[in-house]
Parts: structure tokens; sequence; C-alpha cells
């Protein structure tokens, strides 16, 4: 390939690249098993503009940009209407399906889903469920996912139900990853930069030097040092 080629190529290819990432930043971010029906083709189809737009050198940049941004603008357009339509939304994404109700699995349900016992009671052991006669109410949701209630004898027992005072905290959250401080995170449990130091004095390490520290509102927390590369390479030596 000579440069000229080449260079247009590099070209296209960045050009495709940011206007498929700032498609995907409007349409919204998901986990790709939270996607549903209309986002997923929406996502297919852009996938694939952008690699014939990238391999295919005949075909002009714009003959891909526009139908990549028409996808998106209809996404947009479909989320907009879901969002004020609940008929819409139904059409368009379906409806949860009760597969499970009182510990009795709906067959039924799983033909018109055309998902098997084997799919179920795979989606149940994602859950820690073994037995569906546990169950109380399972749906499959309209982005696939599993969603379970057990029966309240089989719940795992909670604080409040064994009637125990507790002392309320926040949650075990970072104040630096990899050298860089969370400053947010520090302000949201009452701490500052000056507390950040101290317990970096107090451990003989830079806050530079610091891979992890978790911790919350009380004195509470959790430091791990980087380990240098020859330290590193010196541990997996020996080991």
């Amino acid at each position: 390939m000579e440069g000229p080629a080449l260079k247009l190529l590099i070209f296209r290819t960045i050009l495709i690249y940011l206007c498929v990432l700032f498609s995907m930043r409007l349409m919204g971010k998901r986990q790709l098993g939270e996607l549903q029906p209309e986002e997923l083709v929406s996502t297919i189809l852009i996938s694939n503009l952008a690699s014939i737009s990238i391999e295919s050198e005949e075909v002009p940049v714009t003959a891909s940009l526009i139908p990549l941004f028409l996808i998106a603008a209809l996404e947009l357009l479909g989320s907009v209407l879901s969002f004020r339509s609940q008929w819409f939304f139904n059409l368009m994404s379906g409806r949860p399906k009760t597969v499970i109700l009182d510990g009795q699995i709906d067959q039924n349900a799983l033909r018109m889903l055309r998902l098997t016992v084997t799919d179920l009671m795979e989606a149940l052991r994602g859950k820690d469920i073994f037995d569906p006669r546990d169950v109380s109410y399972a749906v499959i949701e309209t982005n696939g996912n599993l969603s379970v209630a057990l029966r309240p004898e089989r719940e795992p027992a909670r604080l409040a139900d064994l009637q125990l005072k507790t002392t309320q905290t926040n949650a075990t959250i970072p104040f630096v990853l990899d050298g860089q401080v969370l400053e947010d995170n520090l302000h949201w449990c009452g701490k500052n930069h000056a507390w950040l130091e101290r317990t970096a004095e107090a451990n003989t390490v830079l806050i530079s030097e610091i891979l992890l520290l978790v911790g919350n509102e009380t004195e509470d927390y959790f430091l791990l040092k980087k380990e240098s590369r020859h330290s590193g390479s010196s541990r997996k030596k020996d080991a």
C-alpha cells in the first residue's frame, strides 16, 4: 500500500471511529446483555457500516456517515417514543414474561420465549438458586435477564429480621487508584488531602506509590502499595 493510500486509510479509520463513538454516546451506555432488541439491531448495523466504510476505499465516507447518524437518530427517536408511550415500548421491546409462579414453572411461557428448561435452570443457578420450588416469582425481562423473588422462608436472614442494632456506615469506596487521588470520594467520606498525606506517611509511602486505597467515613482503610517491576520480576522468578 502506497503512502497516499495508507494516509487515506488512516484518516478514514480515525474519522469513522470518532463518528461511531459519538453515535454510541448519543444512544446511551448499556452493557451488551442489557440491550433492548432495537438497540442491538442499531449496534450491529452501525458496526457493519463502519467496517464497510473503512475497508472499501471506493465507497465515499459520507455514504456511510449519513446512514450511521440516521440509525442513531432513529434510535433516539425510538427511545423518546418508548418513554412517552407504553404501547410503543411494548411494540418495540415486548413485555416481561412470568416463567415461575409459586414454585411452578410455566411451560407455555417457556415455549413462547423459546427457552428450554436447561436455559431456565442455568439462569437460576447464576443467581445461586438450584431448586425452582424456592422461587416465589421469576420473570424474563425485556432485555433477556431473569429477575427472581424467593419465597419468604427461603430469603436469607437480614439483621433487621434478627432485631440486631447496627451502626450505619457508608460503603467502602476507593480514595486512590493507581496513584490517582479521587477527591470527590474523600470529601464524601468527610476526609481531605491532609488525612490522605498522614495515611501515606503512616505507611511510609508516597501518594503516587499507592496502587489502591479504599475506606469509608471511619478510620478503617486498606492500602496496597505498588510493586516495583524489579520486585515483581524477582517474585515471579522465585515462584
